[in-house]
């Protein structure tokens, strides 16, 4: 994970308080297996907006394009890392629904997805990821829904 790069805000106790605390605890979680393969790597890590990045040699289809199921991953990572900071203390959250529009392919460079909350609630959270190659254009839209649990 790219420490150096990434900016962090505050996250709340839990969906219902204003009281910050560290993300830390998601940083030090790591990325997991698929993420480290995928090269995904952490710009910004707040509630309000969740920044992650992707290259996109290494992640491609036989015709050197950027695969789908490549960004599907990159935008679910970004809105469950987020859905969890929304959760809290306490909670969890896990995607429930994963919805991709591909609206044109990449063949180099980076790839960034910026997730913004559509709706944060006790039980649901859901997260509009926009994927955006170097150039600022639109590669995908993709909508995260996530059902936040208690660990009890």
């Amino acid at each position: 994970m790219a420490d150096d790069a990434m900016t962090t805000g505050d996250v709340t106790d839990d969906a219902d308080s204003s009281t910050p605390t560290s993300i830390d605890p998601f940083i030090a979680m790591g990325q997991g297996d698929l993420g480290e393969r995928m090269g995904i790597e952490w710009l910004e890590l707040d509630v309000e907006r969740t920044v992650a990045r992707m290259p996109v040699a290494g992640n491609t289809q036989p015709f050197g394009l950027l695969h789908g199921g490549a960004s599907a991953v990159l935008a679910e990572s970004v809105g469950s890392v987020a859905s969890n900071m929304h959760a809290g203390a306490g909670r969890y959250a896990v995607g429930i629904e994963l919805s991709c529009t591909h609206h044109r392919s990449a063949r180099q460079g980076y790839v960034t997805a910026v997730g913004t909350p559509l709706s944060l609630g006790r039980t649901l959270a859901s997260y509009e990821i926009v994927i955006t190659d170097e150039a600022g254009a639109r590669i995908c839209t993709a909508r995260l829904t996530c059902l936040i649990r208690s660990q009890d």
